[in-house]
């Protein structure tokens, strides 16, 4: 699966970013798929996730309720809507794909994931 990601940007708190990723080369729909970020001297961290099929999804604390992740399998693409944003939200934003047995399967963690997109970068300035 190649994945490309789409839709960084600079932004002020307060303000909102959709970001996309676009899919090829598999089978769009048997994946799950997750957003993940990185800061300047930290690990990377998990943001979102959404199953396969059937659309479930799980956030991080940091981001419940600010943050949306979505999926169009017709269109093979994830996307994830930031509201609210924050300065502490600035960081590299990664997705990332992994083949899901289950309909449901959401996947957390980095090592869960076998395919990753180039990232892109989101500051959000105070």
């Amino acid at each position: 699966v190649q994945l490309q990601a789409s839709g960084g940007g600079l932004v002020q708190a307060g303000g909102s970013l959709r970001l996309s990723c676009a899919a090829s080369g598999r089978t769009f729909s048997n994946y799950a798929m997750g957003w993940f970020r990185q800061a300047p001297g930290k690990e990377r961290e998990f943001v979102a996730t959404i199953s396969r099929s059937v659309g479930s999804t799980y956030y991080a604390d940091s981001v419940k309720g600010r943050f949306t992740i979505s999926r169009d399998n017709a269109k093979n693409t994830v996307y994830l809507q930031m509201n609210s944003l924050k300065p502490e939200d600035t960081a590299v934003y990664y997705c990332a794909a992994t083949y899901s047995r289950t309909y449901y399967y959401t996947p957390r963690s980095v090592q869960e994931y076998d395919y990753w997109g180039q990232g892109t970068q989101v500051t959000v300035s105070s």
